[in-house]
């Protein structure tokens, strides 16, 4: 497959020959699925935990005696009916991460990728180099490309003044070539890449 190469103005440069075993694969949308469920899963911290009525302190005496008051009998004040007692299925802490094979990962990138390539939603570009770290740069380059919607450029390597420029940009983030994940694909509508990105990628991916 062969792509053109665009400058951050948006006019074309050159041309650029992508391999095949990475943007040219079968779109899988079940294990893609898979994965995309598995990443957010593995986001989830798991940290919630309430008492049951074994665990909260007190209750040990019969909070009024058992007939003559006209009320319900009770037992213990720390029962799941009173204010301040334990919760029933209190819930605990527990780990929501899901293991995936590195293969599937691979396989599962790979068919993302191509699929946004397959839609017409990627472009690439010489280079991501601003003159300075202003957001007006990066809106300008937006503009230029003719992105419409959510977008994200991946970077070869890491640039701090293309990550602070597009900070106050709601609809665009930057993000290292190593560090791009099949959620990020798949929730992006535009992915702009950069030649060195592309490279770096086609060494990861095979």
């Amino acid at each position: 497959m062969i792509l053109e190469v665009k400058n951050i103005a948006g006019k074309k440069v050159s041309t650029i020959e992508l391999d095949d075993a990475v943007f040219c694969a079968e779109y899988n949308e079940p294990l893609i699925h898979q994965v995309v469920v598995a990443q957010l899963a593995n986001k989830r911290q798991g940290t919630m935990s309430a008492l049951t009525r074994t665990e909260v302190r007190g209750g040990g005496c019969k909070p009024y005696r058992q007939k003559g008051t006209g009320r319900a009998r009770q037992g213990s004040i720390v029962a799941p009916q009173f204010v301040g007692g334990g919760v029933v299925f209190a819930k605990k802490p527990r780990d929501f991460s899901q293991k995936i094979n590195k293969n599937m990962k691979q396989a599962a990138f790979r068919s993302a990728l191509s699929q946004k390539l397959r839609q017409g939603e990627a472009v690439v570009i010489d280079k991501f180099a601003l003159a300075e770290a202003k957001t007006k740069l990066v809106a300008a380059a937006v503009k230029s490309l003719a992105i419409n919607g959510k977008a994200l450029f991946v970077l070869g390597d890491y640039d701090a003044d293309a990550v602070r420029a597009s900070k106050n940009i709601p609809d665009v983030n930057v993000c290292e070539a190593r560090t791009l994940n099949v959620y990020d694909i798949v929730a992006t509508k535009n992915l702009v890449f950069t030649v060195d990105a592309i490279k770096k990628i086609e060494e990861a991916a095979k």
